[in-house]
């Protein structure tokens, strides 16, 4: 089971720049899907909950994603979104 970044995240970059597999991923501020994919997102296939982005988040916008509280319950299905339909489909 995978981490997921919720919307609560302020991309702060913290749980990227620890992330020991580089499977948080985000799309940049001039990009025109910014707007729809404002956050990070983690790969559930390559991440191996390890618990780094957890820790280190400023916003505690990390859960596992079956402790994700229930107003954040989207973002689980946004999370897998990112990587089957959307800018990061070519990276799982």
């Amino acid at each position: 089971m995978a981490y997921v970044i919720t919307s609560i995240c302020e991309r702060k970059g913290a749980c990227y720049d620890v992330c020991p597999t580089d499977s948080i991923h985000f799309v940049e501020e001039d990009d025109n899907a910014f707007e729809e994919w404002s956050t990070y997102y983690i790969n559930p296939e390559t991440c191996i909950d390890c618990g780094a982005c957890y820790a280190e988040c400023p916003t505690e916008a990390i859960f596992m994603e079956d402790e994700v509280p229930d107003e954040y319950e989207d973002d689980i299905k946004k999370n897998l979104e990112f990587f089957t339909d959307g800018p990061g489909k070519d990276m799982v």
